[in-house]
């Protein structure tokens, strides 16, 4: 039998790396692993679960459809992580503002942002959803969190992360030592070890894009697919695929498997609706950054890397273009 090694064991022994460690972070890692695994239990029910499915009748700050798994959720992430004297805070796409940690429970030093359930309007027809989490240090000298206190660039993460509910559950994460991939056995309960050391192959012949905005793209954009679609016999001079699941989870996973490049960039559609981008910087744009940097990838709004965009506002929206080194440099030359 192959003796895999759990979640657990691996945060503990990077927790001995750092010999002034306290396992405070070990300790909110544990409580994210616990959301993560009733969120999956609740996902795989599907239809199943009748109280969770369709629409929950409400929206969220950013006018969107709140669908009722949502909503669920968010209130698992809160009730597993809200208690153990971890954080001081969390925020969440689901919430118009931050929710500092209740009085009656201790106060930890860790702030923690996450997209409860990505790619939800999957949801009712089965394809893969997900959890984007991303955690930094909350400011010193503060007694109640605020907003503002969540505004910290990506460079400043200290661990991010997401969590894949598909044909399998995987956890995969990094504290800047490298991205690591774990598989949920649901016979023990236990994350395993089964991807270590991610890399993201620096060459691809994949991207994924929502093709049917191409008239809205910018000319840079318009520019790197087009010549993607000549293939073989274009100036890139090799036939591309195109996958879009319309998951950011799903599909940034892909990349990080075997290489790709993922894009939601900035487009005329967008800005006449007063937006910056699609994706959200403190918890989808910054958490994904970080791990596809992590793997020796490259992550970037098309003029500026995603770590390095200074927050103004908790919900905060960015143009994404992340995955292979090669392929998203090509893409920034062409911006520039």
């Amino acid at each position: 039998m192959v003796q895999r090694t759990s979640l657990l064991k691996f945060i503990i022994e990077e927790q001995r790396h750092h010999p002034h460690a306290t396992g405070e972070f070990t300790g909110l890692l544990t409580d994210v692993v616990t959301a993560c695994k009733k969120i999956s239990s609740l996902t795989s029910c599907g239809g199943l679960a009748e109280q969770a499915m369709g629409t929950a009748g409400s929206e969220n700050v950013q006018g969107e459809t709140q669908k009722k798994l949502d909503i669920l959720s968010n209130e698992i992430f809160i009730e597993s992580t809200e208690w153990s004297g971890n954080l001081a805070g969390m925020a969440s796409e689901e919430m118009d503002d931050c929710y500092p940690v209740p009085s009656q429970y201790p106060r930890g030093k860790y702030l923690i942002t996450f997209d409860p359930l990505d790619g939800s309007s999957n949801i009712d027809i089965n394809v893969s959803v997900g959890t984007i989490f991303s955690i930094m240090v909350a400011p010193e000298g503060t007694d109640t969190v605020v907003n503002e206190d969540f505004l910290q660039p990506g460079a400043r993460q200290v661990c991010a992360g997401y969590c894949l509910y598909g044909t399998s559950t995987m956890m995969v994460l990094t504290t800047g030592r490298g991205v690591n991939g774990f598989t949920l056995d649901r016979s023990t309960g236990d994350f395993l070890l089964t991807h270590p050391m991610m890399e993201i192959p620096a060459d691809t012949n994949e991207y994924s894009i929502n093709q049917s905005n191409h008239r809205h793209w910018e000319p840079a954009v318009q520019r790197y697919i087009d010549e993607c679609l000549q293939g073989a016999d274009g100036p890139l001079g090799k036939n591309y695929n195109m996958r879009w699941i319309a998951s950011m989870v799903a599909d940034v996973h892909r990349l990080l498997c075997r290489g790709g490049v993922f894009m939601y960039p900035m487009d005329a559609k967008l800005q006449a609706k007063g937006q910056n981008g699609k994706l959200r910087l403190l918890y989808e744009a910054n958490p994904m950054s970080f791990v596809v940097e992590q793997a020796q990838g490259l992550a970037s709004t098309g003029r500026q890397r995603i770590m390095e965009v200074q927050p103004e506002e908790l919900h905060q929206r960015v143009p994404v273009i992340m995955g292979s080194r090669n392929e998203v440099e090509r893409i920034l030359g062409y911006h520039s």
